[in-house]
């Protein structure tokens, strides 16, 4: 018997394409990219690069929940997508606000286009255990 469970949460944007939202594999919770999406409108949220920034941690800290955990503070890794590096600075400072004193380890890369045109994205591994 596998100990390996696909995720699937009202509180995420959902998808009609060939991933889960998030997939738990034991005490492991693998949350798959998210824009910034509202998921009862399943339109990109208007705002600032902050504002889209606090919608994708929303989405994945909904996917952690569901899995069992404790949203944002069971993640351990995240990785960022910007199509513009311009954006660095203030996606951190949104990214700052929403993890406390320990924050996950993190990767950041620049990207040239991401689905919808959006100008972030982020996945992340969270430990559930």
């Amino acid at each position: 018997m596998s100990d390996i469970d696909s995720i699937e949460t009202d509180g995420a944007p959902s998808t009609d394409n060939p991933y889960s939202q998030g997939v738990r594999a034991g005490d492991t919770c693998y949350v798959s990219g998210y824009g910034p999406v509202d998921p009862d409108t399943g339109e990109v949220v208007a705002g600032d690069i902050e504002a889209q920034t606090d919608r994708v941690l929303d989405n994945i800290a909904a996917v952690v929940a569901d899995a069992g955990g404790d949203g944002l503070a069971d993640v351990v890794k995240v990785t960022v997508y910007l199509t513009d590096l311009a954006d660095y600075e203030r996606v951190n400072a949104a990214y700052g606000a929403r993890f406390g004193e320990e924050p996950p380890a993190r990767v950041c890369v620049e990207v040239s286009r991401l689905p919808e045109d959006v100008r972030v994205e982020l996945d992340a591994i969270a430990y559930l255990g």
